[in-house]
């Protein structure tokens, strides 16, 4: 993890984040070494602390109104953590999705999950469920992947538990290690375009094992006219949607399948139950 006394957490913090408007100058360079300032944040109160994540991203500040105030790299400000007032110290994980507390005043030591909410573009995303539900699900997986085959029945209790109150929404995310994933995605995806996705969805993840001929079986098998299902397998359209897609996995910081999102929010416990607790967190939210 990177400390706030290394060179690297300190140069990174003078060339991103929190600076006040007369700390350094904009540009310059003094033997060896180059800086230019890309961005001044004014902090609502004074900094005592900070961290930063491994890869950048994310920065956090703890001032003198007993705040943990966390930033993105472009500096805008993604929320606050109130702290007690004897917290002197901070430090996170390296993927910044724990912060810890040092209070020196109750001397103790705290940890705290934290989990951050990203927006997800889902226009004309395949879904089942209520349009204008206030539950979102959105799950990236792979028909290859055996922990999304998995997942499938545990998805499917709580979609039927929350049939009018969830949307759950399909995400293509096949994991160029998995040879047949790419080739069954774009199956699915131009199925979709029949008005079939989710009978060749269930059927890819009920096979025991991808091959091209079991894609053109449950083609045929499902009545597809099989010119164009060929047709929109190998187009542009269908290829741009997948592309889509593990672009928009990407922003979402989603690095391997499954992985779902209750309102923009991570599941990191797939139970049956988990699942159900968070939702009913959001209807009451709502």
């Amino acid at each position: 993890m990177l400390r706030k006394t290394s060179l690297l957490a300190c140069t990174a913090l003078l060339l991103s984040l929190p600076l006040t408007a007369n700390a350094i100058q904009n540009t310059g360079k003094s033997n060896k070494l180059e800086w230019k300032v890309v961005e001044n944040v004014q902090l609502a109160g004074k900094p005592l602390d900070f961290a930063q994540s491994l890869d950048g991203k994310l920065t956090y500040v703890l001032d003198d109104k007993h705040n943990v105030v966390i930033y993105d790299y472009k500096g805008d400000e993604l929320g606050t953590i109130p702290a007690g007032e004897g917290v002197t110290g901070i430090d996170i994980s390296a993927t910044g999705d724990w912060l810890y507390l040092v209070d020196t005043s109750a001397n103790t030591f705290t940890r705290v999950s934290l989990n951050f909410v990203q927006e997800i573009d889902i226009t004309d995303s395949p879904f089942k469920g209520n349009a204008d539900a206030p539950v979102t699900m959105v799950i990236f997986t792979d028909f290859e992947c055996p922990y999304c085959k998995k997942l499938e029945p545990v998805l499917n209790k709580v979609f039927e538990a929350n049939k009018d109150n969830i949307k759950l929404v399909f995400k293509n995310m096949p994991l160029s290690f998995h040879k047949m994933a790419e080739p069954a995605h774009r199956a699915v995806m131009a199925a979709d375009l029949q008005g079939k996705f989710w009978e060749f969805h269930d059927k890819l993840f009920a096979a025991p094992k991808l091959s091209n001929q079991l894609i053109t079986d449950i083609a045929g098998g499902l009545g597809l006219d099989m010119e164009k299902f060929e047709k929109d397998m190998n187009s542009g359209q269908v290829r741009q949607k997948i592309q889509k897609d593990l672009s928009d996995a990407k922003r979402a910081e989603v690095t391997g399948t499954p992985t779902v999102f209750i309102n923009g929010r991570r599941v990191s416990d797939r139970s049956v139950q988990a699942f159900q607790n968070m939702i009913n967190e959001e209807l009451v939210a709502k």
